[in-house]
């Protein structure tokens, strides 16, 4: 690129005086040659991520008007944050100052030492809200979503990849609304294990869904064993990657429309022993779709005992996930609508973002 640019530029830092070391940083940015000018957000306190042991950061982003060429800007940031005492030994070290270059107009670009956009900025609602506050259209050029889209995801949540993980999709939503569809194509582009709920396993299902709710405890505790089965952390699964066509929290949603209060109380026994010792997914995909689109899927599929579910019966569902979802921090969240992800062509595109949000190597197929 050649003439003027419009950059932006995440400052952090959680040692000495924060506030200072940002806000003086920013006018010796401002001063060199090259920048035209320099535009900084308010600043805000967040965890340190990584090292919760290691005080808070204060961090805010600049936009940066400039005629420096990507990597001029790069080296400028570098520069400047060894003039301001930064020290680079290890990961997740304390910081005098920690400048990151996140977005350089809409140029993507992907060298051994500068990477643009940002490889990790979609993950951090500390580095999404600056960017928000400076410039509210602003559009990811990798992922190609509009950023309050890719902060939504986060609920003000700040996220790192991490290998050593189980890279864990689980895909939630409605009955009926395509969730084993999904994971079968997605596990497939991205060469992931695929994990089912077992439901044609389950010797209780029918019973309950034609009436013998005395039936509906147990029922509930074969889905969640099975579930606990699939997910141990201490099962085959460790590292890779797998799709889940279920979301393990699901089981409480089912629990609470199934059981009575005894039978519940019973259930949230069981159901706190195992939680604690399943993979937690590092993303959530909440597939959504009009109840009315759900039940006709429901009736074309023709499994008998399901004919009787109504719309009642799905908005309490879509209720029980809105509630859990509305606090959920643990991973990020894509809300998808079912008709992105009908036809095949649809998924390469799809597998190619989610992909973002894994770590390790891409791992669709191109």
């Amino acid at each position: 690129m050649s003439g003027t640019v419009k950059a932006y530029v995440g400052l952090g830092s959680n040692l000495g005086d924060r506030e200072q070391t940002i806000r003086r940083a920013a006018q010796y940015l401002q001063q060199q040659a090259g920048v035209l000018s320099l535009r900084l957000s308010s600043l805000s306190r967040w965890p340190a991520l990584g090292d919760s042991e290691q005080a808070e950061y204060l961090n805010a982003a600049a936009e940066v008007v400039t005629t420096l060429s990507c990597r001029q800007l790069f080296d400028l940031l570098r520069q400047t944050e060894t003039q301001f005492g930064r020290h680079r030994n290890r990961r997740w070290e304390p910081r005098t100052l920690d400048l990151d270059l996140l977005l350089y107009d809409t140029l993507v670009l992907e060298e051994p030492d500068l990477v643009v956009p940002h490889s990790q900025m979609h993950l951090r609602s500390f580095v999404l809200k600056g960017l928000i506050e400076l410039n509210s259209d602003l559009v990811c050029p990798r992922l190609h979503r509009p950023l309050r889209v890719l902060a939504q995801r986060l609920n003000g949540g700040n996220f790192a990849l991490d290998p050593g993980r189980l890279q864990l999709v689980s895909i939630g939503g409605l009955i009926g609304v395509g969730k084993s569809t999904l994971a079968e194509r997605l596990a497939g582009v991205l060469s992931a294990h695929l994990l089912k709920e077992e439901y044609d396993k389950n010797p209780f299902l029918e019973k309950v869904y034609y009436g013998q709710s005395h039936l509906a405890l147990d029922s509930e505790l074969f889905f969640l064993g099975s579930s606990a089965s699939q997910l141990r952390k201490d099962g085959k699964l460790r590292q890779g990657a797998a799709v889940s066509d279920y979301v393990f929290f699901k089981a409480l949603i089912y629990a609470r429309q199934w059981l009575d209060s005894d039978a519940l109380s019973q259930y949230m026994q069981v159901y706190e022993s195992v939680a604690n010792q399943v993979h937690t997914p590092v993303l959530v995909i909440f597939l959504e779709d009009t109840v009315s689109n759900c039940l006709e899927r429901i009736r074309r599929r023709n499994r008998p005992y399901e004919q009787g579910i109504d719309a009642s019966f799905l908005e309490a569902q879509r209720n029980g996930y809105e509630e859990i979802l509305a606090r959920w921090t643990a991973c990020p969240v894509i809300r998808l609508n079912a008709a992105e992800c009908v036809h095949p062509e649809q998924i390469l595109p799809l597998a190619k973002e989610i992909s973002y949000y894994l770590a390790g190597e891409k791992l669709w197929k191109s």
